[in-house]
């Protein structure tokens, strides 16, 4: 990178660094590495991976090993469907050859989808599409990576205290809202496979989430097995880390807007552009919005989904990243959880963030730095480029890709890696 204070090459190089501890390499020099779930040890003839810390590194870090290290996330990936090899299950978070079940969701689909609408396609799909298919349809009481997988599909949403037995603990919300978007990366895979009934159900199952809406809170709220709301209902418990029901780690507001892969359902929902934009406003100046953790780590590039309010996008990140990333011991906003939040300052100083784990875009934001050079395979270069007159301009008001004019604020891979070079002029005032 070229450009920015020194402050800020700190913090990126930094978070790359953390972006890079994990996950690691676990088979010794000769090949060897203890099998999952097993105490068998395997030989492997590429590079085999622990610590698949998913719920987390889903969102951005692997992400970020596709578009940089490419030649390490297809090992990664490869590790992932061989662990389901060795004992019928992708992993779910994953340590030194065991499952941990730690958090919630099927992480693994959105990765390996994403990996391969990316391009990075040498392993072996047919055995992962076999493992993403068993934990997305076999029936609970077998299916460890989703044991209350029989009234999501009953119902499609998780009621609230039949799975756990005791409402104070239960994160039904939080584990279906993963499951939705496990299940539209799939049905992507399942359409190309040409698996199409499947395709239609998976699709269909993932816009559940609309059954936790509701209309008096504006947010969406835990439900029980009887089709009514939990009553009474604060949206902001949970702000502290405090035991709520329906949500893991936060508050309502921490995931109401946690929908990446139906972003357009959840604004009808919500009554429209203007109702949708200035409730995710409000929750970024009321302080409902926690960087320091996972569900709610892309809210800030929602705003780019609807032209004249990009704006808000750049103000916000370039807020959270002065805030929130330093070179102070308290330097990131809280657990960096195996590279994630440092994955979101990464991208977000290089200009993009990769809005939804399972589709292949990325949502474009001002850069801190004038340069920023990304070596791809076979010899090819990225390049992203800023132009400003002083660390103030924020706001971008036109940008280039491949010399060619570029309008839209959310583009494809592949756009981005074919048009080489990635060009904005920034300026001190917003443009709406």
């Amino acid at each position: 990178v070229k450009g920015g204070s020194d402050e800020q090459k700190r913090v990126f190089y930094t978070g790359l660094y953390h972006a890079l501890i994990h996950p690691n390499v676990l088979n010794d020099v000769n090949g060897q590495y203890p099998k999952m779930e097993s105490a068998e040890n395997g030989h492997s003839t590429y590079d085999r991976y622990t610590v698949f810390s998913l719920w987390d590194t889903y969102r951005n870090l692997h992400q970020l090993m596709t578009l940089v290290y490419p030649e390490r996330q297809i090992d990664m990936v490869r590790s992932m469907v061989d662990m389901s090899k060795e004992w019928g299950w992708l992993p779910k978070w994953e340590l030194y050859g065991r499952e941990t079940f730690t958090m919630e969701g099927d992480p693994s689909l959105p990765v390996i989808v994403d990996t391969w609408r990316k391009g990075l396609t040498d392993f072996d799909i047919d055995a992962a599409y076999e493992a993403m298919k068993r934990s997305a349809t076999t029936p609970g009481k077998d299916n460890p990576m989703r044991p209350d997988i029989d009234l999501y599909l009953e119902k499609a949403y998780v009621p609230l205290g039949v799975y756990s037995g005791d409402m104070s603990g239960d994160n039904s919300v939080s584990h279906a809202l993963e499951y939705y978007v496990a299940d539209a990366a799939l049905a992507w895979l399942a359409e190309q496979r040409g698996d199409t009934d499947l395709a239609r159900t998976l699709r269909q199952r993932s816009l559940g989430y609309k059954n936790y809406y509701s209309k008096e809170s504006g947010t969406l709220r835990p439900k029980l097995a009887d089709g009514t709301f939990l009553s009474p209902f604060d949206p902001r418990q949970g702000e502290n880390f405090e035991v709520v029901p329906g949500f893991h780690e936060g508050s309502a507001w921490n995931y109401t807007f946690f929908v990446p892969h139906d972003v357009d359902g959840l604004v009808k929902l919500m009554g429209g552009k203007r109702k949708f934009v200035d409730k995710l406003q409000m929750v970024m100046d009321s302080a409902l919005y926690d960087p320091a953790n996972e569900p709610d780590i892309a809210y800030p590039y929602l705003f780019s989904r609807f032209g004249g309010e990009e704006w808000r996008t750049q103000k916000e990140v370039n807020r959270l990243l002065g805030k929130y990333f330093t070179t102070k011991p308290d330097g990131i906003p809280g657990n960096d959880d195996t590279g994630t939040m440092s994955g979101w300052a990464v991208f977000s100083m290089m200009g993009m963030y990769p809005d939804c784990p399972g589709e292949p875009f990325y949502t474009l934001t001002s850069p801190v730095f004038d340069e920023v050079e990304i070596d791809l395979p076979e010899g090819r270069k990225l390049t992203i480029e800023a132009d400003r007159t002083s660390p103030s301009d924020i706001y971008i008001q036109s940008m280039t890709l491949g010399g060619k004019p570029l309008k839209k604020y959310r583009i494809s891979h592949d756009e981005l890696l074919k048009g080489g070079t990635l060009k904005f002029n920034l300026g001190p005032t917003p443009k709406k």
